[in-house]
């Protein structure tokens, strides 16, 4: 659902919070992952990188005057996106098992799977930096 102006209350965040939070998320993540492969806590890199896809799209969204709401999942909000700006289907989101669920209900543990989930974060910043919305 499209909306006219928005006046964001002080529950929900403004699309640029949401885009700088993306940011951050993606920055700890990499952080999180670029350690010697045994200090690599899989936990945070996933928990980091599925929020950070999550505030990516939310961000994204309501950049260009569309609702979110607070369970909707990765793969919702990615095909909402793709809808609006064809760009989106570069990305490819298929090595992301928990696309389809809300994020707090499962993690990876496995580095390989938290690697692919992290590069789907950091490829979906590009193609928003391509886009001059980051």
């Amino acid at each position: 659902m499209q909306v006219g102006p928005h006046n964001f209350s002080d529950m929900e965040q403004k699309p640029t919070s949401l885009l700088q939070t993306a940011v951050e998320n993606l920055n700890a993540a990499g952080e999180a992952l670029y350690k010697p492969e045994e200090d690599i806590i899989s936990y945070a890199v996933c928990k980091y990188s599925q929020n950070a896809l999550l505030n990516y799209l939310k961000g994204f969204l309501q950049l260009k005057g569309y609702e979110t709401h607070d369970h909707e999942t990765i793969q919702g909000l990615y095909n909402r996106c793709k809808s609006i700006e064809p760009k989106f289907k570069q990305i490819d989101l298929h090595v992301i098992d928990c696309k389809t669920k809300e994020i707090d209900e499962e993690y990876c543990i496995e580095v390989d799977r938290v690697k692919k989930c992290h590069a789907v974060a950091d490829h979906m910043d590009t193609v928003l930096r391509s886009l001059k919305i980051v």
